[in-house]
């Protein structure tokens, strides 16, 4: 069974059918890539999934479960997390809490016991300490926790967001540009990054990216979307010598 499976899915906004009869299956452990022009689609079908827009057909299931149209903080707790091309962290907020952010939804403690800092608050708050420490650890970040996220370099607030994301321990994660505004090192860093996430955590990861490079080096399968409508679909090293693909990159 797919890991994600999206079936017929499709939506307008007025008169512009920005996706129409979109499929895709990616299945356990793999690194899947979704690519194509500006404003070919791609960032729509990313928040069709998250829940932010509902789509006009089409059906998206999540390990066999349909979660087509729920609620973003439904589609998290069900096991999908994803980054931003913008990234969104709490640029004020220090490394260790940015982290912590993520784990709120399987470390709960009421309002009433937050304010009047009941026993439970404490316990909850060490744990929730002690897990993003791990984590942090993990993403070789754990020597910066005080750090406010603002103060990083632009390649470790990029770690940071995923290493966020993980928090919420999903089974499938989406990368929207992860590389935008990154320098050749960084984007190395990022490969590593991403290859580590998916190994350790045996994560299940759909990634959007211009970088052909980065798309090469190590996305397995490709969706080609332009015009929201899928151009090519298959391995990586063929669909990048599609004639089709390369046009609708390049031009005549």
């Amino acid at each position: 069974m797919a890991v994600l499976e999206i079936k017929n899915l499709g939506i307008s906004f007025g008169g512009l059918r920005a996706v129409n009869d979109f499929d895709i299956q990616v299945q356990k452990g793999e690194l899947y890539g979704l690519i194509g022009p500006n404003g070919a689609g791609k960032t729509t079908v990313f928040n069709i999934l998250m829940g932010v827009y509902k789509p006009d057909s089409g059906i998206v299931r999540l390990n066999g479960k349909d979660i087509t149209g729920k609620r973003t903080k439904d589609v998290n707790r069900a096991g999908v997390a994803r980054t931003f091309q913008n990234i969104r962290l709490f640029q004020k907020l220090s490394v260790l809490d940015n982290v912590k952010v993520g784990l709120h939804n399987h470390y709960p403690y009421s309002t009433l016991e937050g304010v009047f800092r009941l026993p439970r608050y404490y316990k909850v708050e060490e744990e929730m300490n002690q897990r993003a420490l791990e984590i942090l650890k993990v993403f070789e970040m754990d020597d910066e926790v005080h750090i406010d996220a603002m103060n990083l370099p632009y390649g470790k607030q990029r770690k940071l967001e995923i290493a966020r994301a993980m928090a919420t321990n999903p089974q499938l994660l989406l990368l929207d540009e992860p590389a935008a505004g990154m320098n050749p090192n960084e984007t190395m860093e990022l490969m590593e990054t991403i290859k580590f996430v998916r190994d350790e955590f045996d994560m299940t990861i759909l990634l959007i990216e211009h970088d052909m490079k980065l798309v090469a080096g190590i996305c397995e399968r490709l969706t080609v979307i332009n015009f929201g409508e899928i151009l090519a679909q298959g391995e990586t090293s063929e669909v990048l010598k599609d004639p089709g693909v390369i046009k609708a990159y390049l031009g005549e």
